[in-house]
């Protein structure tokens, strides 16, 4: 065995026994997540396109679980629950709204269903998921509501017109994003959102700083989030009452 095999082995195996027991099929799955993502990397230009790279592999098998849903059941409970929460939070059908990593619309197509014809205006940086998004506007019967779905190479917005969203929202992209690049993202939504819009953004909460498994999946300290959405122009706000396995804060256009 290659001698990065055999330590890579060992420490897993030690952190697991400290958690209390040592799971075989477990540190097999990560290790063939791990050198899957190694070869990846070495064939990406830049993190973005990195994680591009993940999800479309990941879709390819299976675009529900390229975007964390295990089942069908989960899958629509998930988006229900995203969507919900945005009606509760102000969300209007005459809102133009920005979906940035829209998946394959898990929540998407509940918001295509709600809004006014040519309200909804999806991104993703996976072209294997875009076109499992399009296969879910067919199923739903939604080719009336003249969704605006769109591949982006990067974080750059320009082709979208400025001071133009209601809402944006992003759902587990910051999960999957190095922090240089929510930067980025952050100062692109702002260009296109209208004085009084909001930008909602789920993450994965670390309690004193960052840290990161395997490249792909990140946790950032809240207030690292908070001071990073002030420095852009916005009003952070936590949102307390949003009840799922990640944070989500509310950044406003003032």
């Amino acid at each position: 065995m290659h001698a990065f095999s055999r330590d890579l082995l060992r420490s897993l195996a030690l952190g697991q026994l400290g958690r209390g027991g040592l799971h075989p099929g477990k540190i097999v799955a990560h290790l063939r997540r791990r050198w899957r993502n190694a070869r990846i990397r070495n064939q990406a230009s830049d993190p973005v396109d990195f994680y591009r790279r993940i999800v479309d592999d990941d879709a390819r098998r299976d675009p529900d679980r390229a975007i964390g849903s295990d089942s069908s059941e989960n899958w629509l409970a998930v988006g229900k629950l995203q969507f919900d929460y945005l009606v509760k939070h102000g969300l209007k059908p005459t809102d133009r709204v920005l979906d940035v990593g829209c998946g394959n619309l898990r929540l998407g197509w509940r918001l295509i269903s709600y809004l006014r014809p040519g309200n909804y205006f999806g991104l993703d940086i996976s072209p294997v998921i875009l076109m499992a998004a399009l296969d879910r506007v067919a199923q739903f019967k939604l080719q009336s509501k003249l969704p605006r779905l769109y591949l982006v190479k990067g974080t750059s917005y320009d082709f979208l017109p400025e001071s133009f969203f209601d809402l944006v929202q992003a759902h587990s992209v910051f999960t999957h994003s190095r922090f240089e690049v929510i930067e980025r993202i952050l100062a692109s939504v702002w260009r296109v959102m209208k004085p009084g819009s909001f930008f909602d953004f789920t993450y994965c909460a670390a309690d004193d700083e960052a840290c990161d498994a395997l490249g792909e999946r990140f946790r950032y300290p809240s207030k690292m989030l908070l001071d990073a959405v002030k420095r852009c122009g916005f009003v952070g706000i936590y949102m307390d009452d949003w009840e799922y396995g990640q944070d989500k804060i509310r950044a406003a256009k003032p």
